[in-house]
């Protein structure tokens, strides 16, 4: 799963489940609203895959002891420690990918539900 947040208010503007490639790259890309496709910059690490599909213009590629992106490694941080079952087998693992997709998207919603008051 990828995600983008919005620097001020910490809300997340674009998610993307799948796996690391260029074509889900592609898919997160795309999931961004076209205001912020136009005019965000998107701080990432250097994988080959965002540097391919992000344009050049929006597109940073930043080295971790910046602190562009410690905002991102903290939410995925704390996506897997609230949804539990995508880090390891536990007593609430499901062998259903559609619960995990609905996991993740509650997660989603909550989070952004929680950061506007």
């Amino acid at each position: 799963m990828a995600t983008l947040r919005e620097q001020e208010t910490r809300e997340i503007v674009g998610v993307y489940i799948g796996d690391r490639t260029r074509e889900s790259a592609n898919k997160l890309w795309k999931s961004f609203p076209p205001v912020v496709r136009q005019c965000a910059v998107c701080y990432t690490d250097f994988w080959e895959a965002y540097q391919k599909v992000i344009p050049k213009k929006r597109h940073k590629p930043v080295e971790k002891k910046t602190g562009k992106t410690n905002h991102i490694e903290r939410l995925n941080n704390t996506l897997r420690q609230r949804i539990s079952r995508l880090v390891r087998k536990t007593f609430s693992f499901s062998k259903k990918l559609e619960n995990h997709l609905g996991a993740i998207w509650n997660f989603v919603h909550h989070y952004n539900k929680c950061l506007s008051g």
